[in-house]
């Protein structure tokens, strides 16, 4: 894999406060390596149990896919444009939550694309070297993203 050089808001097409990964490290056509840090800025922080919630792990999950792929798309001399998370498959979690300080890695690998936008990922998150949640995630990103949208 080769080391990235996009700023991760040049890859995830969300806008602040909604980019939850920090950074894209590594990638290549078919896996990347995300990273995040969980702190008390983070997005869905819940100061009580000083953590967040394990459901966030979808997103940062589905954010990594999107940074895989739109590194990729850039690289091509394309645009970044938007998919869409049309299902998760055999997800495993198995933390509660993602306590303050820790960094998480996501690793997503492509398993295959389909000529009408449909694209699979087996995803994981480490966390201290450990897996903490699995899943295949199913994305669907459609040539035109903002005819398709207008059509819905």
């Amino acid at each position: 894999m080769k080391k990235n050089t996009y700023a991760i808001e040049h890859v995830v097409p969300h806008a602040h406060p909604m980019i939850l990964i920090d950074e894209l490290l590594e990638y290549d056509d078919s896996k990347a390596l995300c990273q995040l840090t969980i702190t008390e800025n983070s997005n869905f922080y819940n100061s009580e149990t000083q953590s967040v919630p394990n459901y966030v792990a979808i997103e940062y999950m589905a954010q990594s896919i999107a940074a895989f792929a739109n590194a990729n798309e850039k690289d091509q001399g394309g645009e970044v444009s938007i998919g869409f998370l049309v299902s998760s498959r055999k997800l495993k979690v198995l933390v509660k939550e993602f306590s303050l300080a820790s960094t998480l890695l996501v690793t997503v690998e492509q398993l295959y694309s389909e000529e009408n936008g449909l694209s699979a990922f087996d995803c994981i998150i480490e966390q201290a070297g450990q897996i903490v949640v699995e899943a295949k995630i199913n994305i669907f990103q459609p040539n035109d993203a903002k005819a398709f949208l207008a059509e819905q």
